[in-house]
């Protein structure tokens, strides 16, 4: 019996964190899988973490991340410039954080440096389901 209910579970989380994280990054930009776990005391939602190394002047297209997730983002190094929805970009840097909620629209997400690379760790609380973690916008809009 617990089989038939981990299966399943381990299958939607392996296949969370091998869906297209990155398709809203442009070429020179790496996100790489860091962790991923069902959360056993809540029902059909998992926890996934995700790592976006920025070279310098780096930057992601606008995008929109899964329905159900709501995002907790660290700045581990370097300075990240985020725009949500339609609040002010603001500058962040190593240590600091910010979040999405879920359905939002990441305008701007780009290495604030030229000179520097950049890294954050991206913290998915989501559907177990959801099978794509970021989509980017079409193009034209958001940008």
């Amino acid at each position: 019996m617990m089989t038939k209910i981990l299966l399943p579970a381990l299958f939607a989380v392996a296949s969370l964190a091998s869906v297209a994280p990155t398709s809203a990054h442009s070429p020179g930009d790496s996100v790489k899988p860091n962790f991923s776990h069902v959360i056993p005391n809540i029902p059909g939602k998992s926890l996934v973490a995700v790592e976006v190394s920025y070279p310098p002047g780096g930057a992601s297209q606008p995008h929109t991340h899964a329905k159900s997730a709501f995002i907790y983002a660290y700045v581990v190094s370097g300075a990240i410039e985020s725009q949500v929805n339609d609040q002010p970009a603001h500058v962040y840097t190593a240590g600091q954080a910010f979040y999405e909620e879920p359905g939002a629209q990441h305008r701007i997400s780009r290495n604030a440096s030229k000179t520097e690379p950049a890294k954050l760790l991206a913290v998915f609380v989501v559907d177990t389901d959801d099978t794509a973690l970021t989509t980017p916008q079409n193009a034209g809009k958001g940008q």
